[in-house]
């Protein structure tokens, strides 16, 4: 069973958010994908295996991480868009069948692959009692970012306050199924970005993941209002670090970025 380590929303090694990818004939018993994406222990382990030609879909798609299976991840689908177009396994555009409904990924002529995934449907609430004490500051708006996600998205002061959070990751899981999304509009946008955001999941074994493309569903559209344009690049400031392109399309939002394949090897087991 051939392995992958890729890493997606950057054109380096060694930067992005790495994700496992494995392509497979069919997919096993949901504990032997659990286990594989322990072993992989990254934020996601994607596994993805052809269907039958005619179809509304060309792949299944699933997503781990070390805990649990997750409703949707962009930059494991980008890592998988890559390794399919990298190794000859397809073509073109690929739509994947995966629980957030049919997903597609449409390979640029610079290497770039462009994610068309579901805009996330913004709720303003409240902000909630406790979330200022465990965050580290205080957010300016929250907002519930709906099922296929489940995070609660803040702004917070400034692009400084992000890159300085240091969250009480305990206290944090006790607001959102997911995680938090931190965000601050960029304080110079000639830096090649327009807002910046940090994403921390505790709630599916994830601390801080490195670059988030499903969070970038409730991103955009939250920026894409504020700052009057359709067409936006975020920042995510994790240690990592990497840069998603995003466009609002009203029902559905554009992700694009790059993708390096680090590590290529066999399982054994």
């Amino acid at each position: 069973m051939r392995i992958r380590i890729v890493d997606a929303f950057t054109d380096r090694p060694f930067a992005g958010n790495p994700a496992g990818v494995l392509l497979l004939d069919a997919f096993p018993d949901d504990g032997r994908l659990q286990n594989i994406a322990l072993e992989v222990n990254h934020a996601e382990t994607a596994f993805a295996h052809p269907l039958p030609d005619g179809g509304e879909a060309d792949w299944a798609l699933r997503w781990f991480t070390p805990a649990t299976e997750v409703a949707m991840c962009g930059h494991a689908t980008l890592a998988t868009a890559h390794v399919l177009h990298s190794t000859g396994a397809h073509q073109g555009p690929v739509r994947f069948a995966t629980r957030s409904g049919v997903l597609i990924a449409s390979p640029g002529d610079d290497g770039a692959v462009t994610l068309d995934f579901p805009t996330a449907p913004l709720t303003a609430v409240d902000i909630p009692a406790g979330v200022a004490e465990a965050l580290g500051t205080e957010p300016r708006t929250a907002f519930d970012t709906g099922p296929n996600i489940g995070d609660l998205l803040v702004e917070v002061a400034d692009e400084r306050t992000v890159h300085a959070l240091r969250p009480d990751l305990k206290a944090l899981a006790a607001h959102s199924r997911r995680g938090v999304i931190a965000t601050a509009r960029a304080e110079n946008p000639a830096l090649g970005y327009d807002f910046v955001s940090r994403c921390f999941f505790p709630n599916v074994g994830i601390d801080e993941d490195p670059v988030t493309g499903s969070a970038h569903t409730a991103l955009a559209p939250y920026w894409s209002e504020r700052l009057g344009r359709s067409a936006l690049t975020g920042l995510q400031a994790s240690p990592r670090s990497g840069r998603v392109r995003t466009e609002v399309r009203g029902e559905r939002t554009l992700l694009g970025g790059r993708a390096v394949t680090v590590i290529e090897g066999d399982l054994l087991v």
